[in-house]
């Protein structure tokens, strides 16, 4: 019976590794693109007064 439990055990923890791991690279994704936005845009250019 304990490797039942063991098994189980094991097989929850995957689940949530799992989750965990599409989670962050979600996360990892909306970074990217947060990143790319801020490329597109020009950046403020500061003129000289001369």
């Amino acid at each position: 019976m304990r490797s039942g439990i063991r098994s189980a055990l094991k097989y929850a923890e995957n689940l949530v590794l799992i989750r965990g791991a599409r989670r962050n690279a979600w996360a990892a994704v909306c970074e990217n693109r947060r990143w790319a936005a801020d490329r597109d845009q020009p950046a403020v250019k500061l003129s000289r007064s001369a």
